[in-house]
């Protein structure tokens, strides 16, 4: 019989967590101590550490969460990404490791019947310990109980030893508890102050970049690790009604010198558009937007200057995604984050490829009408709401490791509010923060540039006056936590950025000595 021992708090005090997360320990102490118990309970939520360092690491992970989401293993969250170096046994490659949230009938014992099966499908054998293997899967949390047994011990034994098993499950988690039970995995905590004081004591987020551990983002054939330095994301219009240069660069010709020319320049990203996203444009067909497209992308994506490069692809439609990773796109930038298009999160899914969601109300017709311009706080109103489609990315199947965040600066905002945003990128990621430290991690992109904002501060009717206005802006976005800038002038945009990388760097080396 598989018994369960369940939580319980009367030998320990915690301090240290929120008001709200000693709030809700208050429900468990009055349980029975050491009371024995069968989980009758329709479902229960687990935590599940994943690592691979056996040939295509993270195909392992894709083909893994399928798997797992096939039996009975109903993802909801999904940690960051991280490559780390080997533990124990250090004679091996690096593995990729991250977890996940999921919702599960299975008991505990049937779920690690499950896991070991999906491990054995994916070919792991029996082997070393703490050895190569193609995945790893292990248990950290099963709902609010402790688990021993022969064969199970929940929480798993050896989280309390592992950085890098405590930072994907620490992106699980937000700075406010969100429910009952995850009040109780802080409570399994050695330390007082639950799972956010032990992971500070281990070392938090000063731990990421060193001793073997870095966070990524798997982009192309690689990984990305974009802390070590801010990314240009130049922007090409293929349309004839663009605010900036509509009508530019229509034809192939002119897009593909324009590419050439961002790319000499310093771009690390091209990002191709072919519908007009301005206040007040007239929406086109996926069929219109695909006809303007895909002459220009197939040319840009064939340039030998673009090998190294990435190519975006700037659409809400997902027929238009679809196809345009077909022929070479390797990300997919939705000024809509899924809202515009029913099929775009699932579409993405199975793509695989990293997923630039924006905040905007409304579609750009109407997205700044009064109803999309009212904020009591524009910067924490963002950062729920970005969340919140985050959250419906990762439940259509687009980990958070494949997620790219974007305020979306001039989108259903008033001068103000770009101005509280450019100040306010740190406070939108602490906002995040509160309900997932994970999405809170992801890529920032912002894009002030030449927006109808800087005209209006400078007094620039025209677009492509308002270039020293756009560097001001990159200048405090970077500084204020941005990791990917999207703009028109790509040179004096990238020695602004090489500027305040270079004044980071120092920061952070003056604060580590």
């Amino acid at each position: 019989m598989n018994i369960l021992k369940q939580l319980v708090l009367t030998k320990h005090r915690f301090s240290g967590l929120t008001r709200h997360c000693r709030a809700l320990r208050s429900s468990y102490l009055h349980s029975s101590t050491d009371a024995s118990v069968e989980v009758h309970s329709p479902e229960q939520e687990v935590v599940i550490a994943l690592g691979s360092n056996v040939g295509d690491r993270l195909d392992n992970f894709n083909n893994t969460l399928e798997l797992m989401n096939k039996s009975g293993i109903n993802i909801t969250r999904h940690a960051c990404l991280y490559e780390t170096a080997p533990a124990y046994v250090t004679d091996q490659p690096n593995f990729l490791n991250s977890a996940v949230r999921a919702i599960t009938k299975l008991g505990p014992h049937e779920l690690l019947g499950v896991l070991k099966q999906i491990e054995k499908d994916m070919g792991r054998s029996d082997g070393i310990r703490y050895g190569p293997r193609p995945i790893d899967l292990d248990i950290l949390f099963y709902g609010k109980f402790k688990v021993h047994s022969d064969i199970l011990t929940i929480p798993h034994e050896r989280i309390w030893e592992r950085p890098f098993v405590m930072a994907p499950l620490m992106d699980l988690l937000g700075s406010s508890a969100d429910c009952d039970t995850v009040t109780c995995w802080h409570s399994f905590s050695p330390l007082s102050g639950g799972l956010l004081e032990f992971w500070e004591k281990m070392g938090g987020e000063s731990l990421i970049g060193k001793e073997g551990m870095k966070r990524v983002l798997p982009i192309e054939s690689g990984l990305w690790d974009w802390s070590q330095r801010t990314s240009i994301m130049g922007i090409l219009n293929v349309t004839p009604d663009s605010f900036s240069d509509g009508g530019k660069f229509v034809s192939v010709e002119a897009a593909v010198t324009q590419a050439r020319l961002m790319i000499s320049e310093g771009a690390d990203m091209i990002d191709i558009g072919a519908q007009s996203t301005r206040p007040m444009a007239s929406r086109i067909s996926a069929e219109e937007e695909l006809d303007r497209l895909m002459p220009v992308l197939e040319a840009v994506a064939g340039m030998p200057e673009a090998e190294g490069k990435l190519i975006s692809v700037d659409t809400f439609y997902s027929g238009v995604a679809s196809e345009a990773v077909s022929k070479g796109a390797h990300l997919v930038n939705d000024v809509s984050a899924g809202q515009l298009d029913s099929n775009m999160l699932r579409v993405v899914a199975s793509l695989r490829v990293p997923y630039i969601a924006m905040h905007m109300r409304g579609e750009p017709h109407t997205m700044q009408n009064s109803e999309n311009l009212q904020y009591d706080d524009v910067c924490k109103q963002i950062a729920s709401e970005i969340y919140s489609r985050v959250k419906d990315a990762e439940l259509s199947g687009i980990p958070a490791w494949r997620v790219i965040i974007d305020p979306g600066i001039g989108f259903s905002k008033k001068t103000e509010h770009d101005l509280d945003i450019l100040g306010g990128l740190p406070n939108i990621r602490a906002e995040i923060g509160r309900k997932s430290f994970g999405v809170s991690h992801a890529p920032m992109l912002i894009g002030p540039s030449r927006k109808k904002f800087l005209g209006h501060i400078c007094s620039r009717i025209v677009a492509d006056e308002r270039d020293p206005a756009t560097i001001a802006c990159v200048t405090a976005g970077v500084l204020g936590g941005a990791n990917i800038v999207r703009v028109h002038n790509v040179r004096d945009n990238a020695d602004s950025v090489k500027v305040c990388d270079a004044m980071l760097k120092q920061r952070s080396t003056k604060n580590l000595s």
